[in-house]
């Protein structure tokens, strides 16, 4: 009964322990923790190495937290004395219960150090399995978003290339725009020009009316204005002058 009373005590006690300590694993880094969308495809977050052990079973944790209030040997020293405390106040008693912990502990750390390489080395291929499940999902994802990353960026550069475009074509407009300006203005100037040559030729074309007109006027008022004595003295005078001509030459 006494023996059954410590095993109860002893769990009880290791049960305290285990939660007031810290674990007895090192947990893994941060980025080799990853996050996916699928919690299907997420692995179990597991330390990629186990925890350090003394004696088999005892986390080594233990013997650090020790350590650091009654040094190096403190941790033997406490399990020793608690280990003879307990028998020392029959609070432990050994019996039959006693050899039958003491086989099945021997089995225990005998199928650890036989099976638990294979087991550990399964256990391992299987973590990597599925951690390799993982990874392919989130490469094809990484892939996924790079290569929209990589089309943003595609169709950003035709955007720009777009803006030059539109500004070369309104350029372009605004060279149409003058040329078509200029011609217009090339083409007035001339109409107005057309007018004037019409107007200054106009004139001329009176001017000279005006003048064969005021000619012609006078001539015939001229020729009204001689008498036949006139005319045949005239006629006269110049055959005279041609005759002297035609003497001298």
């Amino acid at each position: 009964m006494l023996s059954r009373l410590a095993l109860k005590n002893g769990s009880a006690i290791a049960a305290v322990a285990l939660r007031t300590t810290a674990p007895c694993v090192t947990a893994a880094p941060q980025k080799m923790l990853i996050s996916t969308s699928t919690p299907q495809m997420m692995p179990n977050k597991m330390p990629e190495e186990g925890g350090k052990v003394r004696f088999g079973f005892v986390p080594e944790e233990w013997f650090t937290f020790l350590q650091k209030k009654t040094g190096v040997t403190g941790p033997y020293v406490f399990g020793t004395g608690l280990i003879m405390y307990l028998l020392n106040k029959e609070i432990y008693v050994v019996g039959p219960e006693t050899v039958h912990a003491t086989v099945a502990l021997t089995m225990f750390i005998y199928g650890i150090k036989k099976f638990g390489p294979g087991i550990a080395a399964w256990a391992d291929k299987q973590r990597v399995e599925k951690l390799e499940r993982a990874y392919v999902g989130r490469n094809a994802s990484i892939a996924a978003y790079e290569d929209a990353i990589d089309h943003e960026k595609t169709e950003q550069w035709r955007l720009e290339a777009r803006n030059n475009l539109f500004n070369a074509r309104r350029e372009n407009v605004a060279m149409r725009m003058e040329i078509e300006y200029r011609e217009r203005l090339q083409q007035v100037a001339e109409g107005v020009k057309r007018k004037l040559d019409y107007h200054v030729e106009l004139e001329n074309v009176k001017r000279r009316l005006e003048q064969q007109h005021m000619v012609r006027w006078i001539e015939q008022n001229v020729v009204k204005s001689i008498t036949p004595q006139q005319e045949k003295e005239i006629m006269n005078n110049c055959i005279s002058n041609l005759k002297s001509l035609a003497v001298s030459a």
